[in-house]
């Protein structure tokens, strides 16, 4: 299981319309995911910032699945419109490096 932390930035006034287009995610859009080992993705949004917390099985796997997935291509042309730069599924996204975690609570 990987989780892969992401920062993406939209254009500016695209807020609202971002925040819109994710009240509903397509049916067929879930599904995809789900399917390419995905078990929650959570977006965060101040301002222009989007900060995702992705829990799959396989990060680069699930990327590939959903390279040219019917249901992910619109989707992903539809966020282009409203990001300042565009996802190319190009494989070089990694993901953004933890620096620091709170460790867990130390046992008496």
């Amino acid at each position: 299981m990987e989780e892969v932390a992401l920062h993406t930035r939209l254009r500016p006034g695209k807020e609202a319309e971002y925040d819109r287009v994710h009240a509903e995610i397509p049916a067929a859009l879930d599904d995809a995911l789900r399917a390419a080992g995905v078990h929650s993705w959570r977006i965060w949004r101040s301002g222009r910032e989007l900060f995702h917390l992705v829990v799959c099985e396989d990060y680069a796997v699930m990327r590939e699945h959903l390279r040219e997935h019917p249901a992910n291509v619109p989707w992903q042309a539809r966020m282009a419109s409203l990001l300042e730069v565009a996802d190319d599924y190009s494989g070089a996204e990694s993901g953004v490096g933890l620096v620091w975690e709170l460790p867990c609570a130390k046992s008496n």
